[in-house]
């Protein structure tokens, strides 16, 4: 080989390909790069069992809703009856409620619930007053540290037909959590005034890495505020509420049970009656255990095919996919 011919295979950096005939130096190998940093490696071990322990290793347990669960008898030992337990629910005479109440209240919250954290977020970033800023993220994100149990006692007051606020101000006496119509009302207006501030961090963290350059040539150029939230803001946060939006897709079936199960009362049944208060009333209080398994399965499927379907029509439609 020529004297110019070694000084190139020198010089060439390691990321271009050597030509034909050259022999390609290889790199570092595997177990090379994890000794070198073992310490990320290590980092990186602890969440993964912890998530193999606590998420994974629990799988096996699905079984239970293809058998006669008994646990004296165990796993193993309880009778196969395949989809048994699916049937029973299918055929439930609530069935049919259940799926709709989870359905409306979850598609009716992402309606009103999921453009209030964008708002939000253009809004707050149009301030200037550092400090005013600051205490206004604060302010909007206090309700989300506050307990659900705290919250719905708060609910309850507030809508209480003897001395509660909103009877005091409109002169009346009406039991509002006895009223099946006012149950969504109540429980996505409460679930968008303690979560809202908390989902502007994501996109205000977004909105923190544009260019300050394009504010000030839009500027110059004469656009209004609202021209460079639309031109500017709007677009850079695309991507980001795609995201969000898929995974929110993928939660559909998941109503929140705690807050449902604080609220519901015998008289708004027709509303509140939920798959996951279903779930606890079967495993816990009636220790049915194969069949809220089975009814826990079936809704996390549906889940997951929603996830699937919405990340491939965003794929399509905004080139923005979750995996």
């Amino acid at each position: 080989m020529s004297v110019s011919k070694l000084a190139t295979k020198e010089k060439r950096p390691k990321d271009v390909p050597a030509p034909s005939g050259e022999a390609v130096v290889p790199g570092k190998s595997l177990g090379s790069r994890i000794l070198q940093s073992w310490q990320l490696y290590v980092m990186l071990l602890i969440p993964v069992v912890i998530t193999v322990i606590y998420k994974y290793i629990p799988m096996y347990g699905i079984q239970i809703a293809f058998r006669d669960y008994k646990p004296n008898r165990g796993f193993f030992g309880s009778e196969w009856v395949g989809f048994d337990w699916f049937e029973r629910f299918f055929t439930a005479p609530n069935f049919k409620r259940m799926i709709v109440n989870t359905v409306k209240l979850s598609l009716y919250g992402l309606l009103w619930s999921f453009p209030v954290p964008i708002i939000l977020s253009l809004a707050i970033n149009q301030l200037r007053f550092k400090r005013f800023k600051r205490v206004v993220q604060t302010v909007l994100y206090a309700p989300h540290f506050i307990s659900i149990m705290v919250v719905c006692g708060m609910i309850r007051i507030f809508l209480s037909p003897y001395g509660g606020l909103i009877n005091l101000l409109t002169g009346n006496q009406i039991d509002f959590m006895t009223e099946p119509d006012a149950f969504r009302t109540i429980y996505i207006a409460s679930g968008i005034w303690q979560d809202a501030g908390w989902g502007t961090i994501i996109y205000l963290a977004t909105l923190s890495a544009v260019d300050p350059g394009l504010y000030e040539a839009a500027k110059i150029d004469g656009a209004s505020m609202f021209q460079r939230i639309l031109h500017i803001d709007i677009p850079e946060l695309v991507p980001m509420i795609v995201l969000q939006l898929i995974m929110a897709a993928g939660g559909i079936m998941s109503v929140g049970f705690e807050k449902v199960f604080l609220l519901q009362t015998e008289l708004n049944k027709a509303t509140s009656d939920v798959i996951a208060v279903y779930v606890y009333q079967q495993g816990i209080v009636e220790h049915a255990y194969s069949l809220s398994t089975a009814v826990g399965l079936f809704n996390t499927v549906i889940n997951i095919l929603l996830l699937v379907i919405v990340n491939k029509i965003a794929k399509k439609a905004a080139d923005v996919s979750f995996v």
